[in-house]
C-alpha cells in the first residue's frame, strides 16, 4: 500500500494486512515513514476528515511549545525559522504535507472502537467496518480525554464551564469574572491572552519555568539534555519517569511573572467547592462566571482488550511494546523512551524503535 487516500484498502476484509497504525497525528506519521522504509505493508486509521485536523481544532492562538528546528519529523525539516514558535494550523499543514509527500497510506474517517485478538491476529474495529492486522500501533498519543475532577459536577450551574480542549480565544468566553484551573504552559497562555478582557483568576501550583531565551537561542543544549539524557537509559532519565504523568510539564515561554504583569491573580490549587463556588484551599470561594479547566487529559484505552496498565490507566509497555500482546505497540506516549516521546521532534526515535521490532530489524536502544 503506497497510495495517500480515504478509499483504499477495503473494511470488513478478513485478508489481513501486517500492520495497522491508529491515528495520522505525528506519531503515527513517523511510525509510517518508519515502516515504508523497511518496506512493510501497513494502513493509518484516523478518524478526522484530514490530516491535521485535531491541531486544526485547538485555540486560535496556540503555539508549540518548542522552537522550530525541534518540531520537525524524520525525513522533513519543519518549514520555519530557527528559534520561532509554529502556530497550530503551520503544524496541521506540516503534517498534511508530510503524509502527502511520503504518500503514506491514510484512511480517514475511520474512528477505531475496538482492537482484540483474534486466533494470533487483532481485529481492528472501526465505525467503517474491521480488519485484521499482524500487528497493530496505537499512535492516538496522550491526550485521550479531557481530565476534569470530580468536583465540577458540584459548581453552580450558572458557571461556564469548559475544559482547554474547548476554549478557541476570548471573543467565545462569555462576560464576567474567568478562573483558569492549571498552572502548566496552557493554563499560563489561556490566562494571559484572557486578561486584557477578563478579569482572570488562574489556580494550581506553577511548575519549573524553562526561561525562553533557553529554548530559543540555547536550545541545541536544551534539546541534548532533554532528548538524549532524560530518557530511559540514563539513572536521570529513570528517576525523571517515575511518576512522569502525575506532575506537569515545565512551563515553557511563558511565566508567572507575566500573570503579574497582566494583573491576572494567582491563587492556590482548587480543593472543591462552597455553595457552589470554587474553593481553595486555603478556604477561600471565588465568584466567577467561567471555569476553564486546563487540567490536562487522562488516558482511555478501555476499548483495547486484555490491555495491561497501570493504576491511572496508562498501558504497560517495554519501550512501546506490549510484552503481554505480542504485536501490539504504542508510539507518542509521555516519556515512552524519553522526556521527548511526546513531541514532535521527539516521536521520531519511537517510531524509528516500534517499526523496526514489526520489521524484525531492530538492534536495541538508539539515542
Amino acid at each position: 500500500m503506497t497510495s495517500n487516500t480515504s478509499g483504499g484498502f477495503a473494511m470488513d476484509s478478513n485478508e489481513p494486512v501486517n500492520t495497522v497504525v491508529v491515528g495520522a497525528g505525528q506519531a503515527g506519521l513517523a511510525t509510517g515513514f518508519h515502516l515504508k522504509k523497511h518496506r512493510q505493508d501497513f494502513l493509518i486509521l484516523d478518524s478526522q476528515a484530514r490530516v491535521g485536523d485535531v491541531w486544526r481544532n485547538r485555540w486560535d492562538s496556540l503555539r508549540l511549545f518548542t522552537p522550530a528546528q525541534h518540531d520537525s519529523l524524520p525525513g522533513m525539516p519543519f518549514p520555519a525559522a530557527r528559534g520561532s514558535f509554529p502556530g497550530k494550523d503551520a503544524m496541521a499543514e506540516y503534517l498534511e504535507e508530510y503524509a502527502r509527500n511520503w504518500e503514506l497510506p491514510v484512511r480517514h474517517g475511520a474512528h477505531v472502537t475496538g482492537i482484540e485478538r483474534e486466533d494470533g491476529r487483532f481485529r481492528v474495529q472501526s465505525g467503517s467496518g474491521s480488519i485484521l492486522a499482524k500487528n497493530v500501533v496505537v499512535a492516538t498519543g496522550p491526550n485521550a480525554q479531557p481530565r476534569i475532577p470530580a468536583f465540577a459536577e458540584d459548581l453552580d450551574p450558572g458557571i461556564h464551564q469548559l475544559h482547554g480542549a474547548e476554549y478557541t480565544n476570548p471573543d467565545s468566553v462569555p462576560p464576567g469574572d474567568v478562573l483558569v484551573v492549571g498552572s502548566g504552559t496552557s493554563g499560563v497562555e489561556i490566562a494571559l491572552e484572557l486578561a486584557p478582557t477578563h478579569r482572570t483568576y488562574i489556580a494550581g501550583t506553577p511548575p519549573f519555568h524553562i526561561p525562553s531565551p533557553v529554548t530559543r537561542y540555547a536550545g541545541g543544549l536544551w534539546w541534548l539534555f532533554i532528548h538524549k539524557v532524560l530518557n530511559r537509559s540514563t539513572p536521570i532519565g529513570r528517576k525523571v519517569a517515575v511518576g512522569f504523568t502525575k506532575h506537569g510539564a515545565p512551563l515553557i515561554r511563558a511565566s508567572t511573572r507575566e500573570l503579574d504583569a497582566a494583573g491576572v491573580t494567582r491563587l492556590p490549587r482548587l480543593t472543591g467547592t462552597r455553595k457552589g463556588q470554587p474553593l481553595t484551599d486555603e478556604g477561600h470561594a471565588i465568584p466567577v462566571s467561567t471555569v476553564i479547566w486546563a487540567t490536562g487529559y487522562q488516558p482511555d484505552f478501555g476499548w483495547i482488550r486484555g490491555l495491561p496498565a497501570d493504576e491511572d490507566g496508562w498501558p504497560l509497555t517495554c519501550r512501546g511494546a506490549v510484552e503481554q500482546l505480542p504485536g501490539l505497540f504504542f508510539v507518542g506516549m509521555p516519556f515512552q523512551y524519553g522526556l521527548t516521546s511526546g513531541l514532535v521532534g521527539g516521536v521520531g526515535r519511537d517510531a524509528e524503535h516500534v517499526a523496526g521490532l514489526i520489521a524484525g530489524q531492530t538492534e536495541g536502544p538508539r539515542d
